[in-house]
């Protein structure tokens, strides 16, 4: 496992840089027989059914679906941008919304932007979860261009202690405006930035990632418990799911 990511997150986050991106080409497996669809509860679509996780992740789609995907994401990575967009309409409407694939996303912390995004939208309600995450992919760009215009602010907010670290970072990198343009207020980003046991959390679901699965790069894909080895991009996920039975 990686060196003490409890010294990273907490005393030297401008060293985190645990992974990169990474693609690959898929393995060929067996075709196996079609999945029924399983109707979701009156009223509600499954891809509209989002639960928080005891792993620290979070899961759209019916908890009881045959196909369980997890996806390692780091915010700051281009493929997993890349994923988000491709996959967006499709995988809700082809597989989630019939309630044979779920998708639990669990995010794996790279950087101080990252670590920075991804705790404030943990701390929104739980529904916001997948729009928020979706929001700042497509903003990549321009999350990207806030933090290289700002190297100074940047350098002195790593120099605070934790408790000011992070509010300071959002403001420097201008993640609090951001989300405050997206529906969060000022105080509810800086309570949840002050407050360390939301950075705790994402190291800890970080850790839990390089200890079980030996995730290196992002986004990883763990299917059904099995890391989906050399799948990091929507055909190949798409093609996989389908070759298990939800086509």
């Amino acid at each position: 496992m990686t060196p003490s990511l409890r010294i990273a997150l907490l005393t030297s986050l401008g060293a985190l840089a645990l992974a990169g991106c990474g693609e690959s080409k898929t393995d060929p497996t067996k075709e196996q027989e079609v999945i029924a669809k399983v109707t979701a509860p009156a009223g509600k679509a499954w891809s509209a059914t989002v639960a928080k996780t005891p792993e620290g992740g979070y899961r759209m789609g019916n908890p009881e679906a045959p196909i369980k995907i997890v996806e390692f994401a780091s915010l700051t990575c281009s493929h997993c941008a890349d994923f988000s967009k491709e996959s967006a309409e499709e995988i809700k409407r082809d597989f989630i919304d019939t309630g044979r694939v779920s998708l639990e996303v669990r995010n794996f912390i790279r950087d101080p932007l990252d670590a920075t995004a991804a705790a404030v939208i943990q701390c929104a309600p739980v529904e916001r979860y997948f729009p928020l995450q979706e929001n700042v992919f497509a903003s990549q760009a321009e999350l990207f261009q806030n933090a290289q215009g700002n190297q100074q602010g940047y350098e002195a907010a790593l120099a605070l202690p934790p408790g000011q670290r992070f509010p300071a970072l959002a403001k420097a990198l201008k993640l609090d405006s951001f989300f405050q343009a997206r529906g969060l207020t000022a105080d509810q980003v800086n309570s949840c930035l002050g407050n360390l046991d939301n950075i705790a959390k994402l190291e800890k679901t970080t850790n839990a990632a390089i200890e079980q699965y030996k995730v290196a790069g992002t986004p990883t894909f763990v299917i059904n418990g099995q890391v989906a080895e050399g799948i990091a991009a929507w055909g190949a996920l798409r093609d996989r799911l389908r070759t298990l039975g939800a086509r």
